[in-house]
């Protein structure tokens, strides 16, 4: 997935259509005499009972010796203090920013979204940290937690095994990719979530289903093709930087001995500008692990 998850609203029943369903979802391996990196997509929430492991996922895992992931430092106080350092504008209400038109569709998103407190709880928000909440207002809705995404279920069964886990990043470091963005951008990606919200379960259950079964080319279709043709220096930014930057450490852990796995959202490892491109770009080729 993308630095946040894009998600629709209302979405219990779609999310029951696939909670029965056998996942593939894509795994990678580049390796070399005496290196092995796996790299795997997530989707960063999913129903607790979707059955997303194989033979082939187990194996990477027991043989893998590390575990790095996006981010690790991503408990509730950290989190909420960061929101609170770079994600409010207590001097200038966010309708300041907006013209009529998008006043509008954020009333109405708010409205879709179910928002407690609707579009005047966004009021001191930046637009980065509105478009978020208008993005995770559905799921809190829905009673669904972002603690139990593929990336957190990774993390705790690799340190049950006593295995180390790092972040590829730091949960300061994704916020202000966001937060330093300039207000223009900022009030691009506050249009998407408008659209996302409007859009409802659709895209969900296609994003779920794509990445359940390994479909590298849905997956990006739903995920990057938007923002990479409506706001290409945000897809820059978030996507393709991103992924130039992980695949240089890819190819810098396959210089030292061991086995290593790398989780990250799903949309990083599909589409044109995916990890797997930037490492061949590196002269790195990394090939499916065939089921």
């Amino acid at each position: 997935m993308k630095l946040f998850q894009h998600l629709g609203a209302a979405l219990l029943l779609s999310l029951l259509l696939v909670t029965t369903a056998v996942a593939a979802p894509g795994l990678w391996v580049a390796k070399n005499d005496h290196a092995t990196v796996y790299l795997f997509g997530t989707v960063h929430l999913l129903p607790t009972d979707t059955n997303w492991s194989s033979p082939q996922l187990d194996r990477a895992l027991a043989e893998s010796q590390r575990l790095s992931i996006e981010i690790v430092d991503d408990d509730a106080a950290s989190m909420q203090a960061l929101v609170m350092q770079h994600g409010m504008d207590l001097n200038q209400p966010l309708s300041s920013k907006l013209d009529d038109s998008d006043q509008r569709s954020l009333e109405q998103a708010a409205e879709t979204a179910k928002l407690p407190g609707g579009a005047q709880a966004l009021q001191p928000m930046r637009p980065w940290l509105a478009a978020l909440t208008l993005t995770m207002a559905p799921l809190i809705q829905a009673g669904l937690d972002p603690n139990l995404g593929v990336d957190k279920l990774l993390k705790a069964r690799m340190q049950q095994d006593g295995k180390p886990v790092d972040g590829l990043e730091t949960a300061e470091q994704q916020i202000r990719m966001l937060a330093d963005l300039p207000e223009a951008m900022q009030l691009d990606f506050l249009r998407q979530s408008f659209k996302e919200v409007a859009e409802g379960p659709a895209k969900l259950r296609e994003l779920i289903d794509a990445w359940r079964d390994g479909d590298t080319a849905a997956i990006a279709r739903i995920e990057d093709e938007d923002i990479r043709k409506e706001s290409p220096v945000l897809y820059q930014r978030l996507i393709v930087e991103r992924n130039r930057a992980w695949a240089q450490l890819i190819a810098e852990r396959l210089q030292q001995p061991g086995v290593s796995f790398i989780a990250v959202g799903a949309g990083h490892l599909a589409g044109p500008d995916s990890v797997q491109v930037q490492l061949g770009k590196l002269g790195v080729e990394a090939s499916p692990v065939k089921n």
